[in-house]
């Protein structure tokens, strides 16, 4: 196990409001059969590299950091059915409701990591995803939080090393400090901006998601950054 695992801190909430039975059934009947294994320290301490080709077989494979509710994930799930994705979400609540979104579309092509996306990371095999996806991450907007965010160099040597040269990783934020940290940290992580844009410019096949439709009730507006892997 890397020293990083070992002493890894965790600081997002894991828990929500009161699920839905509907919700626990989702999560008591399928959350097992869809999620990645070998991915915690604990059943896999050596830090084994997973398998993908084994899951996906030669498809690309792309991955949503954080999937909120799961209504991205399973839009680009139903839109590319020819790509292998990766869902990485610890908040509980949020993948109850993606479990329930999936049922609904019938997508088959998506496998869920129900925690810490750095554990991921760890495991992923070295230039082994096609595209990244960071929509609405958690602003923590105090300053002295600015250090948890994605955005930092923590977070994005391992994201750098995960991707593939010319991969394609896309932010979406409600959030300008964010906007202005993202631009500062990822190109020196390796990654070149090729787009910047706001409202009414997202990406043609964008949905968006109920953290963006909240931003806009409270008149925050969204800024799409695209940046591609270098080398």
């Amino acid at each position: 196990m890397t020293e990083t695992a070992e002493r890894r801190n965790f600081y997002g909430r894991v828990h929500g409001k009161t699920l839905r039975a509907s919700q626990k059934d989702y999560l008591a009947q399928d959350l097992e059969a869809l999620s990645l294994k070998g991915v915690s320290p604990a059943e896999n301490p050596a830090r084994t590299p997973l398998d993908l080709p084994a899951l996906f077989g030669d498809r690309p494979v792309w991955l949503e950091v954080g999937f909120g509710g799961g209504e991205h994930l399973v839009h680009m799930a139903a839109r590319y059915p020819g790509i292998g994705l990766i869902g990485a979400e610890p908040f509980v609540n949020g993948i109850a409701m993606l479990l329930g979104k999936i049922r609904q579309a019938g997508v088959t092509n998506l496998c869920i990591h129900p925690g810490d996306v750095r554990d991921l990371f760890d495991v992923l095999p070295a230039a082994s995803l096609d595209k990244v996806f960071l929509n609405y991450p958690d602003p923590w907007p105090k300053a002295r939080h600015h250090r948890r965010r994605f955005v930092t160099p923590g977070y994005l040597a391992l994201l750098a090393r995960a991707m593939k040269p010319g991969a394609e990783f896309r932010v979406a934020t409600d959030i300008s400090d964010y906007v202005r940290q993202t631009l500062e940290e990822v190109p020196q992580a390796g990654f070149d901006l090729i787009a910047q844009s706001g409202l009414g410019q997202a990406w043609e096949d964008w949905i968006s998601t109920r953290y963006e439709q909240k931003a806009l009730r409270e008149d925050r507006l969204p800024h799409y950054l695209t940046f591609r892997r270098a080398g």
